[in-house]
């Protein structure tokens, strides 16, 4: 299903693509960014689709996306608008949440503002007590985690983070000798430096939308982090001199043994991919790397750990904390999604290892499975999702 919208305001186009429903529910976030289109939406919603089966959630896949800058001043009202056109999908069936442009604090002040009190809405609404459950989800997203930030905020680097670790041990290298590049300093991209960071693993270069940063030492990422604005830029002029100032695009092609791209869309085409010198990308963006230069890396010997697994556990920890699987307990949160992610990526590296099998593949082959499990189960009435 695939709507598109005009704000009668501005003129800036929305799009809402749903995938499939899984007991009459789909999920996906809404990104806002200038040049934002329909087909973009739809590549999103697919994944969506694939990142619900590969963790066995009971819920379908799908997307919205608004073609505006999000430093328009006239963004908010867009997004609000928005929400209110696409609200019977919203009031029933779309599960959402922050995306690139949209920060999660956003989008619930926008859904409150509509009467929907939080963006888990069409999920909420099932539950036997929604103020219960409403303020089980609250307490979740908004538990004080290391570092003053909050759970729901780090919780989708955290599971990134945890991908490229279980790389680190399928591939027995040494953490302080380990060395990655991470483009994009977001929600995603900066927690999942932060985690590596603590780990011990060397973020030799980041980048935001002003450039890269460079230290073949590391950087000190807490700091770094420290220095980012409301829109995710790093104060440039509060950066230590050591620290080298490249082209943004430089952070592709460093040195590394990991790279990380967790800013836009479609950021390695086939032009960047003689330039990249890393050993593995994981995919921490949604849809960073274009099928054509993942085709290309392939035959260079570089394995691309897709969107789909590595960059899941946000929805993931936001189906399980709908479930009661995990609650505000941060201890908690963090032990499962290391556990899920230990156990998903080395089988993906042992299939390349063994036979050339891209992660791709073989984590396509283990979602056509769980959603057929899922199509069965439900035509047989044995799905069904209990929201406590």
């Amino acid at each position: 299903m695939k709507v598109t919208w005009t704000d009668p305001v501005t003129g800036k186009h929305g799009y809402l693509v749903v995938h499939s429903l899984v007991s009459g529910l789909a999920t996906g976030g809404t990104r806002m960014r200038a040049g934002c289109t329909m087909s973009e939406v739809e590549d999103l919603a697919r994944g969506m689709a694939r990142k619900t089966a590969v963790f066995n959630l009971p819920v379908g896949g799908a997307k919205g996306g608004i073609d505006c800058d999000p430093k328009d001043p006239r963004a908010r009202g867009v997004l609000r608008r928005f929400v209110e056109a696409m609200r019977p999908w919203i009031d029933a069936h779309w599960v959402t949440a922050e995306d690139l442009g949209v920060p999660q604090h956003l989008i619930d002040e926008v859904f409150a503002e509509a009467g929907l009190q939080q963006s888990y809405h069409a999920a909420i609404r099932r539950a036997p007590d929604v103020g219960h459950t409403l303020r089980r989800i609250r307490a979740g997203l908004n538990a004080p985690v290391p570092g003053g930030l909050l759970l729901g905020d780090v919780v989708g680097g955290y599971g990134v983070a945890q991908s490229c670790l279980a790389v680190v041990h399928a591939r027995n290298w040494e953490h302080g000798r380990t060395r990655v590049a991470v483009q994009g300093v977001g929600t995603m991209g900066g927690g999942a430096a932060w985690y590596l960071h603590e780990a011990g693993l060397k973020v030799v270069a980041v980048a935001d939308a002003a450039g890269a940063l460079y230290h073949p030492d590391g950087l000190d990422i807490p700091e770094l982090l420290d220095l980012r604005d409301e829109f995710g830029e790093i104060d440039r002029t509060r950066v230590p001199d050591d620290v080298r100032r490249l082209s943004r695009d430089a952070v592709l092609s460093a040195d590394v043994d990991v790279l990380i791209p967790a800013a836009v869309s479609y950021a390695i085409t086939p032009r960047e991919v003689p330039d990249v010198r890393a050993k593995v990308i994981i995919e921490a963006a949604n849809t960073p790397v274009t099928a054509e230069a993942e085709h290309l890396l392939a035959a260079r010997g570089i394995p691309v750990v897709p969107d789909f697994v590595a960059n899941s556990g946000a929805v993931a920890w936001a189906w399980w904390l709908l479930l009661g699987r995990v609650d505000a307990d941060p201890v908690l949160s963090f032990s499962v999604l290391r556990e899920e992610m230990l156990a998903k990526i080395p089988p993906l590296l042992a299939a390349w290892d063994a036979d050339g099998t891209t992660p791709r593949a073989a984590a396509l082959e283990l979602a056509d499975w769980q959603t057929e499990q899922n199509r069965v189960a439900e035509a047989e009435g044995r799905l069904l999702v209990s929201i406590p």
